[in-house]
């Protein structure tokens, strides 16, 4: 199976900034009952990732959540210091991140060229040696270690994460 062009664009700018990950391809999933079966070819754990703004859009955010936890979306928007957050539409998504639903992940944060978008992760996440997602590409799935996440990916992206308990 074939990379999309943003799938290929994610693995060039993990290539370059020295990110070594596994990558396996499948059918496209579009449901986290779909990506626990992947999990297994992976052999590790596919997280929820939301985006969520502000009814003005001016505050926007990438929501990484153990698939096992229960989003409320007062409780994480009071988390955050921020107005009520709602879930972002499609459109949007496709706008500011080049990712279309079902796609999206950590990764799509290379296509934000505003840098518009805030990166919130449960605390849980951070906790795992290897952060499953995919690679903006929903027929695709990597495996990088969360180190080189936090300490690679995110910095050379100028991003600071929120780091919250849900």
């Amino acid at each position: 199976m074939n990379l999309n062009d943003r799938a290929c664009q994610v693995c060039s700018y993990l290539d370059k900034i020295g990110i070594e990950y596994d990558l396996v391809t499948h059918s496209p999933s579009f449901t986290l009952e779909e990506c626990a079966e992947i999990n297994g070819l992976i052999n590790g754990r596919i997280c929820k990732n939301l985006l969520l703004k502000t009814d003005s859009g001016k505050s926007v955010y990438l929501l990484m959540i153990r698939d096992d936890k229960r989003f409320v979306t007062k409780d994480v928007s009071k988390k955050l210091g921020s107005s009520r957050l709602s879930f972002a539409s499609g459109d949007y998504m496709e706008a500011l991140l080049s990712t279309p639903p079902g796609s999206l992940s950590i990764t799509s944060l290379i296509f934000d060229k505003e840098k518009k978008t805030a990166l919130a992760i449960d605390r849980d996440v951070i906790n795992e040696e290897y952060i499953c997602c995919h690679p903006s590409d929903n027929s695709a799935t990597m495996k990088i270690k969360t180190k080189d996440i936090l300490n690679i990916f995110l910095p050379s992206l100028g991003i600071e994460p929120h780091i919250i308990e849900i």
